[in-house]
């Protein structure tokens, strides 16, 4: 197939319409490439409840026009509280930090509008079944699409990734968690600070943790924490007596939680890569870095490594495109790796549960902004 060409000659392939394709594609779009997008499912929608949104991910927002539309609907809760068997044991402002809540969708559709805004071209029911390090995409139909960049950010299971060889190494954690979308409920709650983000916790007589989350006026996150090895935890849907039993404080929004539609219990995974980039092929997000929630960074870092990359693509000539892709590796790589390391961690011996955790070592990249040029000396990166 011919190569389409963007304002500055260049085109874009890009496998997966997650939150890290279309930051992708959305900066590659606004610094001049023709990028297309390819999404597998035949629609594009999120699938999933809430998040937060850190510096990091915000000054992505801004940079490629999403951030006035994420706004709109999200909010800043004034604490992030951690209770261990129903007693408060810390409050964190993060001292200023710009931080958001929002749900998934929200953040979602607001992306999706930059992309169109942008003038990606998005794809649905177009499966990526391999790439080649020399620009080349291959699909489920046996189309093969040749482009400048090719760019798999198509989940854990990447086929980018995988068709390539790209070393890994994958672990999964003894916990896991149940994730919803309810109602506020915050007058069937009673009183109390609802507004805040609440991490409770029970580890006697077993491991049980609520992550509460309000993402607006209207709608809260609530995640659900289990080993793998506790059927009744685990078990969708819900067993309501046994999380009513243990927090009984929030029944009104368990029952909510009891009667939503297709309830998932997702493990916590992890995959370390050793390089992120072959020739003119880019991996981003899961397919490059799927980490635990502990420290809430996973999307954070899909998004700021996604940014990156268009910069450096498009700083580059075309024919240094490769050795680019390798320096943006270097650079940008070690701060992920940190965050992913302090993530499985935290998710093995459930230290968040202690409170006080967001120190200034693990809001390192939740400060990091992307958007920066000199945020390495900052940071003082090293290869």
């Amino acid at each position: 197939m011919l190569m389409p060409t963007g304002k500055n000659g260049r085109h874009a392939e890009i496998a997966g319409a997650g939150f890290a394709g279309l930051t992708a594609a959305t900066a590659l779009a606004r610094m001049g490439w023709t990028v297309r997008v390819h999404e597998s499912g035949t629609e594009l929608r999120e699938q999933g409840a809430g998040i937060v949104l850190w510096h990091n991910s915000l000054k992505v927002l801004e940079a490629i026009g999403a951030l006035d539309a994420v706004m709109e609907d999200s909010m800043t809760p004034p604490f992030y509280e951690t209770r261990m068997h129903h007693e408060s044991v810390s409050r964190e402002d993060f001292g200023g930090l710009f931080w958001r809540t929002a749900t998934r969708p929200h953040l979602y559709k607001s992306l999706l509008g930059a992309a169109q805004n942008a003038g990606v071209e998005l794809v649905t029911g177009s499966k990526v079944v391999g790439a080649s390090p020399q620009g080349l995409l291959t699909l489920a139909s046996g189309q093969t699409l040749e482009a400048d960049l090719v760019v798999g950010a198509d989940g854990v299971r990447s086929q980018v990734r995988d068709s390539i060889g790209f070393e890994q190494e994958r672990w999964k954690s003894r916990d896991g968690i149940t994730r919803f979308l309810v109602p506020r409920l915050k007058e069937e709650l009673g009183e109390g600070e609802w507004d805040n983000v609440i991490d409770f916790w029970n580890l006697e007589p077993r491991y049980l943790r609520v992550l509460y989350v309000p993402c607006n006026e209207r709608e809260l996150y609530i995640a659900l924490g289990a080993p793998r090895a506790d059927e009744q935890g685990s078990r969708t849907p819900i067993d309501l007596d046994l999380w009513t039993s243990a927090y009984p404080e929030l029944a009104p929004v368990l029952r909510a939680a009891a009667n939503a539609p297709d309830p998932k219990y997702y493990g916590y995974q992890t995959t370390v890569l050793e390089k992120w980039s072959q020739g003119r092929v880019a991996l981003v997000g899961d397919a490059a870095h799927a980490m635990c929630p502990a420290l809430a960074q996973g999307a954070g870092c899909a998004m700021q490594n996604a940014y990156t990359m268009a910069v450096a693509a498009t700083e580059s000539s075309l024919g240094d495109l490769p050795d680019a892709l390798v320096e943006w590796d270097r650079l940008e790589h070690p701060i992920t790796d940190r965050c992913q390391r302090r993530s499985a961690d935290y998710a093995a011996n459930r230290g968040m549960s202690q409170g006080n955790q967001f120190t200034q070592e693990n809001l390192e990249t939740a400060q990091y902004d992307p958007t920066d040029p000199g945020r390495h000396a900052m940071i003082g990166a090293q290869p």
